[in-house]
């Protein structure tokens, strides 16, 4: 044991001594192993783990500051039931609480059916809770409206990899970083968003003063200050980019025409498709130099192990799939697949958005990526779960966005809520905050409140959170992490799963919910993955607590996989893989007269998505205390914006105020806005008001990066009152009968 790990104060009584433990970081998905020093109930230092491989030690800003985030302030610490539209909320033991949700989803599940009901997980669930509730909506209410926010996170890279190799699942490891000598990274601000990444990147750079990397984006961020080439392309121009690229790559005689005839499908149609993308013709469509995109493909094709990286600037589209796509057929036709240091990694946004994929935390899955629409798949899972298999529905069910349409439309009853804020996260915060009100029973399940979701509760369950409940997170590289509990939860507040299932036995169903603990949750689980892709019966509690494991590992004596296909045989009919084609253009919300500007949104450096846990740390939020937006100078003069002057920024959904920062590091006609702001913290504050809920075809992804909007100067700042000046928007109006929740209903 390390000398961190085993440091105390031993002059200190003994109640005040320290204690370090290990942890793992509830933040994004690169994983983090944590040293974590608590006394008494509270976490007083956190530190990088030096022993676990996905950071050996490193931690960004938000990990190091999780201590004030733990503990009794701003959480929801007992049950609350409102009992009638307009009234206030009461505080009510665990067994009102739950009896009363049971009562309220039978009448609607009666008169209605099972699909009038539906549940929305999060990506910070561990995968314990998420089987739990996903086995209650699947196998026993007898409903697929169970989806996450993953879906506007992952849910095009899954189906990418889905469509290309037969199953889900990122083929390559971090490892495989310390092995590259080209890193294409793609819509991906990874220094801010995925900074333990970056830093390997650039040790790498370090090791390997040959080793290139190119960066894709329309923003100059600073993960693109360490780029080799940066491509400042328009927004929603990736497939012209990449299919280029891939025509260069022919025309050049650089890609791999062995590994292509013995080991693809599909490469005819797709070479053909992208030698229509000359460089002049993908230069006029992205906004950058012919020559750059040359130098782009020749680099790549040059390269013996090439990496690509990702992240939601490619997922969050409309074309995010066939965008994915695009890259991993760049790697296909090179080859670079299931050897050291080569293949297509996409960065996860949620510590645990791949564990929710795993265990079929879609509306579209089951566990061990089996589809709700295979007939053998529901039987499995039906006699796993002991249960009728025409109990299992065999329709997909609402993916994120059309669960809020059903809502907004009357025919979803029942929404329950849990970990994740919608209110703030989604597009088209108008339609969100319609399906909150209309439903007949809002469910939110989360450890804080207030939030701009919770405001809309009928009921309100306290959760436990990190690091207060024990179980499995899934990073990016497939790798399973056991996340300890080490503190109390405070008030009542119980782990998610455990919610799940005493609302299970409410619901009649206690033995199939009688679990005594979330290892029981985890061997039920990892029982059904018994031979399939993600087969993780090799793995324990037992073996987690000495250190994290890759999947599959389907023996006790199974070591892990830190690489897949490296016997080039995939997961489809044939063993081949798939290319796929991916259109001539991006779809998207396209500028015009009207709005001539397009918005990308994203995240800045020490916030964490709605900020209900980091917008809590006065030290994380120094660096952006405000939304602002980004303008290019040039389009900053044509609107008559100056550098710190506030704007009205609108689209065809709404409008958002902030202060603008005029730079030269944003293409020109592109803005750029932080999401993480939502109406609570003032109506016109919310980068969501303006965002589109179109929507991928395949992957069911809404587009978050890609929006028409104009830009005009305002005179009065004030964007925290109930309207600015004259100007009103429908979406911004409080909701009926809902009024603000006041701090002592909560204490």
């Amino acid at each position: 044991m390390s000398n961190a790990l085993s440091l105390c104060e031993s002059t200190a009584p003994a109640q005040d001594a320290i204690r370090w433990r290990r942890s793992y970081c509830p933040y994004c998905g690169v994983g983090c192993g944590l040293n974590i020093a608590l006394r008494a109930n509270s976490v007083v230092k956190v530190k990088g783990d030096p022993r676990h491989p996905a950071n050996f030690g490193e931690i960004c800003a938000k990990a190091a500051h999780l201590g004030p985030t733990v503990g009794a302030a701003g959480r929801l610490l007992y049950p609350h039931i409102r009992e009638r539209r307009g009234g206030a909320l009461r505080r009510v033991a665990w067994p009102q609480a739950l009896a009363y949700a049971a009562a309220r989803m039978r009448e609607i599940i009666a008169a209605h059916g099972p699909d009038a009901v539906a549940f929305y997980g999060s990506g910070q669930l561990l995968t314990e809770d998420y089987y739990v509730f996903n086995k209650l909506a699947k196998g026993f209410l007898g409903t697929n409206n169970f989806d996450s926010n993953s879906r506007l996170c992952m849910a095009s890279a899954a189906a990418a990899y889905t469509a290309a190799f037969g199953t889900d699942g990122p083929p390559v490891s971090y490892e495989d970083i310390e092995l590259a000598d080209l890193f294409l990274i793609v819509g991906s601000n990874t220094a801010w968003c995925h900074p333990i990444t970056l830093r390997r990147i650039e040790k790498r750079r370090q090791s390997a003063p040959d080793a290139r990397v190119i960066v894709i984006d329309p923003r100059r961020t600073e993960t693109a200050d360490l780029a080799d080439l940066h491509l400042a392309i328009v927004p929603g121009s990736d497939i012209a980019l990449l299919s280029a690229m891939l025509a260069i790559l022919v025309r050049e005689r650089m890609v791999d025409e062995g590994f292509i005839a013995s080991h693809t499908v599909g490469w005819d149609a797709v070479r053909d498709a992208a030698l229509a993308w000359t460089p002049q013709r993908a230069a006029h469509a992205c906004g950058v130099p012919a020559q750059a995109i040359v130098e782009a493909a020749l680099t790549f094709g040059r390269a013996r192990h090439r990496l690509s990286l990702w992240s939601m600037g490619v997922n969050q589209s409309s074309s995010g799939t066939a965008k994915a796509a695009a890259i991993i057929n760049l790697h296909l036709a090179t080859g670079s697949i299931g050897k050291p240091g080569c293949g297509p990694l996409a960065l996860t946004g949620q510590p645990n958005a791949m564990g929710g994929r795993e265990v079929g935390g879609l509306a579209h899955l089951l566990p061990g990526y089996r589809r709700v629409d295979n007939p053998a798949h529901r039987a499995e899972v039906a006699r796993h779960w002991r249960v009728p298999v025409a109990r299992l529905s065999p329709g997909p069910g609402l993916a994120a966005i059309e669960l809020f349409e059903a809502a907004a439309e009357g025919r979803v009853k029942a929404l329950w809520i849990i970990a994740t804020n919608p209110a703030v996260s989604m597009p088209d915060l108008d339609l969100v905050e319609r399906a909150l009100r209309y439903a007949q029973l809002v469910v939110v399940q989360d450890s804080y409140h207030p939030t701009d979701t919770s405001a809309f509760a009928d009921l309100l369950l306290p959760a436990a959170q990190w690091p207060e409940k024990e179980g499995v997170m899934t990073n990016s590289e497939r790798r399973l992490t056991l996340v300890p509990r080490l503190l109390d939860p405070p008030g009542e507040a119980l782990a998610d799963w455990e919610i799940g299932a005493l609302f299970a036995r409410h619901m009649g169903f206690s033995t199939a919910f009688g679990f005594a603990d979330s290892e029981s949750v985890f061997e039920e689980y990892k029982a059904l993955t018994a031979h399939t892709p993600v087969d993780i019966r090799g793995v324990s509690y037992e073996r987690l607590r000495k250190g994290p494991l890759q999947w599959p590992c389907p023996a006790p004596e199974h070591p892990g996989t830190p690489r897949l296909y490296v016997d080039l045989r995939f997961n489809t009919p044939d063993g081949r893989a798939q290319f796929n084609a991916v259109g001539s253009v991006d779809a998207g919300e396209k500028p015009d007269s009207l709005f001539p500007l397009v918005l990308t949104t994203g995240r800045v450096r020490n916030q964490w998505h709605t900020m209900t846990r980091t917008g809590r740390v006065a030290a994380l939020m120094k660096a952006a205390p405000e939304p602002y937006l980004e303008i290019h100078p040039l389009d900053a003069a044509e609107a008559g914006v100056t550098d710190g002057g506030f704007v009205e920024v609108r689209s065809r959904r709404g409008l958002f105020v902030a202060q603008a920062r005029v730079t030269g590091e944003i293409a020109r006609g592109v803005c750029f806005a932080p999401f993480h702001w939502g109406r609570a913290s003032g109506p016109f504050k919310a980068a969501n008001n303006l965002t589109a809920r179109s929507r991928d075809p395949i992957s069911r992804q809404p587009e978050l990066k890609l929006c028409a909007i104009n830009v005009t100067p305002v005179s009065r700042p004030d964007i925290s009152g109930p309207d600015l000046g004259t100007h009103t928007n429908r979406a911004h109006r409080a909701p009926a009968g809902r009024p603000d929740l006041v701090a002592e209903d909560f204490e």
